[in-house]
């Protein structure tokens, strides 16, 4: 029933597999030997729920098992968290030949990815993503970072993992809220590149509410392989790999101004891409019905398509002008003109942004 997806960059080939049980299994952890040494980054819920299974699959591969569990949030996701698992790595003695595994959701994801690229100047590491939003978009294609009070991912690197290893059934404990956020990210991928996949979503979308193991199975294959053909294409976001970041530009602006874990990151995403489909319209990219679709799949998977009501327009472009996308001044936004279809709109106007943000303020369908 299990599917493994190749991610494939001019340098690395690895891995993404997805599956019910894996850690009831032997884990696919095929460069990993005995002698080897590990450091897992969790934190204290999914240590709790999980890492007694991956510790004893490690276990029996007989490698070094050390652990760290940093505090959870994104509000953690900063540089004096990554010296946590630096600290922890120095004081049980891992060197270049140490591996990291990254056992949680994006946060732990990011964190770790990041410790990895630069301990050391780099060592080899695993994501074992515990969250949808996770394991369709955060832990695949190595973009690794942390927050800065001033912006979202504001220090980062490209850093891919050597395997990401999906296991279903941690959904089975993943709240609700949790749950809709990563939705976000999944509707992203069909608003982006495939209408086909939308329908399917807009007609199956209580399916994976009620965690049916072939809806979901099907749901995060189509996401990793999506994002799959993408890294192929454009590992370090030249071109084609920026539309993944479809209402980002409006989402991070607003986890940065509320603080970061106000709102969960699908939560803002989420009213991003509604904010991007205006700005779309306004500049007669899409029609309205597309529009209305894509807000009626997000409300019927409980989350925002509005900012939030106390956030102003300066308030979105001050952290817009800090976004990574930012090039000689110039706003380039990720703009869908269809269900199916996005592009890369260069040196968008202030007044286009406005109008947008205060016509999504008002939105009343």
């Amino acid at each position: 029933m299990g599917k493994t997806i190749l991610v494939s960059t001019k340098k690395h080939t690895y891995p993404i597999v997805i599956d019910f049980n894996l850690f009831d299994k032997p884990l696919s952890l095929f460069f990993l030997k005995k002698g080897d040494s590990v450091m897992i980054v969790t934190n204290k819920i999914i240590f709790s729920l999980y890492f007694k299974k991956v510790f004893n699959q490690l276990h029996n591969i007989g490698v070094r098992i050390n652990h760290v569990i940093i505090p959870d949030g994104e509000e953690y996701k900063t540089l004096i968290t990554v010296n946590i698992i630096f600290t922890a790595l120095i004081k049980n003695l891992h060197n270049r030949d140490t591996t990291l595994i990254a056992l949680g959701g994006g946060v732990i994801g990011d964190i770790t990815g990041f410790a990895a690229s630069i301990y050391q100047r780099g060592v080899r590491f695993i994501q074992i993503p515990t969250t949808l939003l996770s394991q369709v978009d955060s832990a695949v294609g190595g973009k690794t970072a942390v927050n800065h009070i001033l912006g979202k991912n504001m220090i980062g690197s490209f850093y891919q993992p050597n395997i990401v290893i999906i296991n279903l059934n941690c959904l089975d404990t993943l709240s609700k809220r949790e749950f809709s956020a990563g939705l976000a990210e999944v509707i992203k991928y069909g608003i982006i590149f495939d209408e086909k996949f939308f329908s399917w979503l807009e007609n199956n979308i209580n399916k994976l509410f009620n965690l049916d193991k072939q809806s979901i199975l099907y749901c995060i294959k189509k996401c990793c392989k999506l994002k799959s053909q993408i890294i192929y294409e454009d590992e370090y976001e030249k071109n084609k790999r920026a539309l993944l970041n479809l209402g980002h530009t409006y989402g991070h602006a607003i986890e940065a101004e509320l603080g970061y874990g106000k709102w969960l990151h699908g939560e803002a995403v989420s009213a991003g891409i509604v904010i991007a489909a205006i700005t779309s319209k306004k500049l007669n990219l899409i029609n309205n019905k597309d529009i209305i679709r894509i807000i009626n799949l997000l409300r019927k998977c409980n989350l925002p398509v509005k900012g939030p009501n106390n956030m102003y327009i300066k308030q979105y472009f001050k952290h817009i002008y800090r976004d990574k996308k930012i090039n000689k001044n110039k706003i380039h936004i990720i703009l869908p003109i269809k269900i199916g279809k996005a592009i890369i709109y260069n040196n968008i106007s202030e007044k286009i942004i406005s109008d947008a943000i205060n016509e999504n303020k008002n939105l009343i369908f």
